[in-house]
């Protein structure tokens, strides 16, 4: 066959089957301020109040009993005095946003962040936790932020996944693949997990075979698939399976240049510090450049991690520091805070912030006492601090605020039910129409709940 006949063929053939993958994705319900997402998420369980919420009292009273809660018993176990920070909070950006020192590049951005400092989570429990804040429900098996966005606005492009999660250097988060999954929704909706480190596998061509015998079977076996799918026009099951090996077809091609990050400028490397003599801040610095890469390529939602799953010693993976806090820290605080910062201003400097959210988030708090015995703090789900910048988001705000020592959220609580509503309204969503019928239920991101928290939106 012709190299013509055959780019005529592959062509009339791409036209087919994207006519029959058609349907997945819909229009927004509004006009969206958003067009993609990228989610920063750190596992563990980040402190609020030795990052974003600045709580004087806690200061002034540090070493003393909490009052009314001198024998409380949290995730694991008693619960010794009040622990101020270690590191002083000083007035981030222009509006003199009290945030945590340990944070330099990002205080500088505080002019840009809408803080929700009122978020509470259902489970004290890493993986539960995790799972809940990304897929809307503590059980396994719903389908993830990005899965739903996925599902409900389709791709920006037909060579590179609609939804890619990205896991840190240091291992996947609690409960995995969980938070990326598609749950009940079309395979093709969930992410697609790879790094700067660990790129997508199995794209080269074996050696033994030509690109022109490479080309003439997916020739081939587009025009069975085409003929197969036309017979099966309501298999959902099968458009995905088809969906997803057209993609991994395209990517042969399109995945090796988007990972490239060499193609980037030595100013560029330097701002996300990819070269840092931090190993794990140039990863995570390289996987923060690697999704600007993805986002600017139209891939819709981007998925960050920056940290992983617990390992024998807390806090040394990821933010869980129940013993040792000070030092736990003082490693995760640089990894996260040079690569983020140059990631927004990079955004930003491109222009691509005028229609792409930034989200920071984490799966609960920690306890404003220190656990009985140690230097660190225990699990708080009744209080913690999310953020967000870029398309829609008002500059500066802050939403809902916890009590005077920063153990419970008190003013304007707010759920991740309130958060995703927010995102989607964002995107263009009404998360109340969102839905997709499963075992009987239309099922929703936000389940039966949620409000849109407008006070943050520009």
């Amino acid at each position: 066959m012709s190299t013509n006949r055959r780019q005529f063929i592959h062509g009339l053939g791409a036209i087919a089957l994207a006519d029959l993958l058609r349907g997945e994705a819909r229009a927004p319900h509004f006009a969206p301020k958003a067009k993609r997402v990228i989610q920063i998420f750190c596992p563990g369980g980040v402190s609020h109040l030795d990052t974003f919420d600045y709580k004087p009292e806690l200061e002034k009273r540090s070493g003393q009993p909490m009052p009314g809660a001198e024998k409380e018993v949290s995730f694991q176990g008693a619960n010794g005095a009040l622990m101020k920070s270690p590191w002083p909070f000083v007035p981030g950006g222009q509006s003199g946003k009290m945030m945590t020192a340990g944070l330099p590049h990002l205080g500088e951005l505080a002019d840009q962040m809408a803080f929700i400092h009122s978020m509470q989570s259902r489970s004290n429990t890493h993986g539960p936790a995790c799972v809940a804040m990304n897929t809307g429900f503590v059980f396994e098996g719903f389908p993830s932020a990005g899965a739903w966005t996925s599902y409900a606005l389709g791709s920006m492009n037909d060579n590179l996944p609609a939804y890619v999660a990205i896991p840190d250097v240091r291992g996947i988060p609690p409960a995995g693949p969980a938070n990326w999954t598609s749950g009940f929704l079309p395979a093709q909706h969930q992410g697609v997990a790879f790094s700067a480190a660990d790129p997508i596998r199995n794209l080269e061509r074996p050696s033994g075979v030509s690109a022109a015998t490479d080309a003439a079977s997916r020739d081939f076996a587009k025009m069975l698939n085409i003929r197969h799918a036309e017979q099966h026009a309501g298999d959902a099951d099968l458009r995905a399976r088809i969906a997803s090996y057209e993609l991994a077809a395209s990517m042969q091609l399109s995945a090796p240049e988007v990972s490239d990050l060499a193609r980037e400028s030595k100013a560029t490397q330097e701002l996300y510090g990819v070269n840092d003599r931090n190993p794990l801040l140039a990863a995570y610095g390289r996987n923060c450049l690697l999704a600007r890469r993805l986002v600017e390529r139209g891939v819709r939602y981007v998925q960050l991690y920056c940290a992983s799953r617990a390992s024998g010693v807390d806090g040394f993976l990821n933010w869980d520091a129940h013993k040792t806090l000070q030092s736990d820290y003082e490693r995760h605080f640089p990894i996260l805070d040079k690569p983020t910062a140059g990631l927004i201003r990079d955004l930003g400097a491109r222009g691509l912030l005028a229609d792409t959210l930034v989200l920071w988030t984490t799966e609960f708090g920690r306890m404003p006492t220190c656990q009985e015995g140690t230097l660190g703090r225990d699990h708080n789900p009744d209080a913690y601090t999310v953020w967000m910048l870029g398309a829609g988001v008002k500059n500066g705000a802050s939403y809902g605020a916890t009590d005077e020592f920063g153990r419970r959220a008190v003013e304007n609580v707010a759920t991740v039910y309130d958060y995703w509503a927010t995102v989607l309204q964002l995107l263009g969503l009404d998360h109340q129409k969102l839905s997709w019928y499963h075992n009987g239920i239309n099922r929703r991101l936000t389940d039966v709940h949620g409000h849109v928290i407008r006070q943050i939106l520009a």
